[in-house]
């Protein structure tokens, strides 16, 4: 038989996500870039460049300094580490002292820098670091050159470099934090239906079971004597079970609404075939379908603990209500608490823990302990028109959601 449960998506997979472009890998993006020192190459390689044994090294210098940054530019963590400032200023003295001392295609290692300074700095400082190189960069092309449209052209490239950088990859990194959000909300709302379902089904069948096993007992037992009598035991063990199909395929679509005078029926019928006196007393004004279906969620997990485990021969189920909150109580004389205690203090089995999530959820409260003489009592607290909208979207979404 197929999984009524939804199925999780693997983790590290999202739905579509290919449709979502992902920022570089790493570093190597960067490394073409270097292809624009090929001028200051050719000069130190053809000897056209002052002091050669300077020269060459320096450009070696900055390519080590400019990998190691651009690449660490691409871990958050080493990316926030002192290292990697203290490289990038190292990276800044190089590419100043091999502007100043050689000019000309030697300068385009300054939109380099401003490359490195994107892809590191992207927070306020990046405006003030770009800015200071680009005007940094047009000065020295002045001093060395004279002509005002180079030192334009190469203090917007400057400029443009760092800037445009920087917000690629701030972009892609916000793209793919979205969508790693998006996949953790998938996941979330694929577990808390698994646990809506999980919920629904055990105060479902619990009870449902719990009433069939006791109808079959008395069933059994007053056969011998009264064959009609037993005969109407198994006609309500019919209804029950056709009851709780039909409960179950709703629960499954999430579109089961409870109504507290249903449970309370269900509940007299339960708790008298189970040879224990209900005594129901309601007051207060008509309660909203949202109250109702909640309180009637606490009557079924109630009275099913009080006919599975209480050895009770009476149980008091009164709901009092007034136009601000309704209080619904549930009290038995038998032994005292559930079999299933939970690590909660005060609080029974499963489906307890649930029905107090679920209450909190709308504004209410749910208690559960031993009663003040004998017995067990449960006790629920809900406001009449919960300001919490929660817990319309649960009832709407699936019902008996905790």
């Amino acid at each position: 038989m197929p999984s009524l449960l939804p199925k999780l998506p693997p983790r590290g997979e999202c739905p579509k996500a290919e449709a979502f472009p992902g920022p570089p890998a790493n570093g190597y993006a960067f490394l073409p870039w270097l292809l624009m020192g090929t001028g200051a190459v050719i000069e130190v390689a053809k000897g056209k460049a002052g002091y050669p044994w300077l020269g060459g090294p320096g450009i070696l210098a900055f390519a080590v300094l400019y990998g190691k940054v651009v690449f660490r530019a691409f871990d958050k963590k080493r990316r926030d580490e002192r290292a990697t400032f203290v490289l990038l200023g190292a990276l800044a003295a190089v590419t100043y002292a091999l502007g100043l001392g050689y000019g000309g295609s030697w300068l385009l290692f300054f939109p380099l820098l401003s490359l490195s300074c994107g892809a590191v700095l992207r927070d306020k400082r990046l405006g003030f670091v770009i800015m200071t190189l680009a005007v940094s960069v047009g000065v020295i092309s002045g001093i060395r050159t004279g002509d005002p449209w180079s030192n334009m052209t190469i203090a917007y490239g400057t400029f443009m470099s760092g800037m445009v950088i920087a917000a690629l990859l701030t972009l892609s990194e916000t793209v793919r934090e979205l969508r790693d959000t998006r996949q953790e909300l998938a996941r979330t709302a694929v577990e808390k239906e698994r646990l809506r379902f999980s919920r629904d089904l055990h105060d479902l069948l619990g009870h449902t079971l719990s009433v069939i096993v006791v109808k079959s007992e008395a069933a059994r037992r007053i056969a011998p004597r009264d064959l009609d009598a037993a005969l109407g035991q198994v006609a309500d063990i019919e209804s029950v079970g056709r009851q709780a199909l039909t409960e179950i395929r709703e629960a499954v679509t999430g579109y089961r609404e409870g109504s507290l005078a249903t449970e309370l029926d269900r509940a007299r019928s339960a708790l008298s075939a189970a040879e224990v006196e209900p005594v129901v007393r309601q007051s207060g004004p008509p309660l909203p379908a949202q109250a109702e279906a909640l309180l009637g969620w606490v009557v079924r997990e109630a009275v099913t603990n009080v006919v599975r485990h209480s050895a009770a021969n009476r149980c008091d189920i009164v709901v009092d209500g007034t136009p601000e909150r309704v209080t619904l109580t549930v009290t038995d004389n038998g032994k005292g608490a559930p079999a299933e205690p939970s690590p909660a203090p005060r609080i029974g089995g499963t489906g307890l823990k649930g029905l107090t999530e679920r209450l909190a959820a709308a504004g209410g409260s749910l208690t559960a302990g031993p009663a003040p003489r004998t017995g067990f009592r449960v006790t629920a607290e809900l406001p009449v028109d919960p300001k919490d909208t929660a817990l319309d979207a649960e009832l709407t979404t699936a019902p008996g959601n905790g």
